[in-house]
């Protein structure tokens, strides 16, 4: 809708028009400013974007940028600016759709359920088996304050008040432990 400011602001110079804009925030000679280049606006968005709808996007897009950044910026050259603006805009979109493509996998490439590794399950039913067989080996105090701490993820001062043991002793008891364990295990598992 043109107005009576709009076409008064119309024999404005660009650089009148963006500081009459960042004076007094006048939408007004904003968008006299913006009319003025949106053919070169949205001639650069369809340039980078190559999709005339992703383009009115961004045309619209750049708007609000200009509403923002004209206000924090120090513009000299108001027309080659607002280029610059519209191509790091849409180059700034390509990256974004170019990190969020989703990728189409073939069937024939993904493994199913039925093709897991039979080896590799027996081999951690083993580890755990040995590992099982090797606590059980610990002295009591290891046995117990390992157990605790690994497997029922407690911590030092929930297995002192356990266990009846000082904090110390807690922590000396798994330190010993655990070096046991994988001793015993290095020993069982090669």
């Amino acid at each position: 809708m043109v107005t009576n400011s709009t076409r008064a602001f119309a024999s404005l110079e660009d650089n009148e028009l963006v500081a009459l804009y960042k004076s007094a925030a006048n939408q007004d000679a904003l968008a006299v400013f913006y009319q003025r280049y949106a053919g070169l606006i949205m001639g650069t968005c369809v340039k980078y974007l190559k999709d005339a709808e992703k383009a009115a996007d961004a045309a619209a897009d750049i708007y609000t940028e200009l509403v923002e950044k004209l206000l924090k910026y120090e513009v000299d050259q108001p027309k080659a600016w607002l280029y610059m603006l519209t191509k790091n805009h849409c180059l700034q979109k390509l990256r974004k759709e170019k990190t969020h493509r989703e990728t189409e996998f073939s069937e024939e490439f993904m493994q199913s359920a039925d093709d897991f590794n039979l080896d590799d399950i027996r081999e951690k039913e083993n580890l755990l088996n040995t590992m099982h067989d090797c606590i059980e080996q610990l002295r009591d105090e290891q046995q117990q304050t390992i157990t605790l701490f690994y497997l029922e993820k407690k911590c030092y001062q929930e297995i002192a008040q356990a266990t009846g043991l000082e904090w110390n002793q807690v922590r000396s008891h798994i330190q010993n432990g655990r070096r046991n364990l994988k001793n015993c295990m290095d020993n069982k598992h090669g």
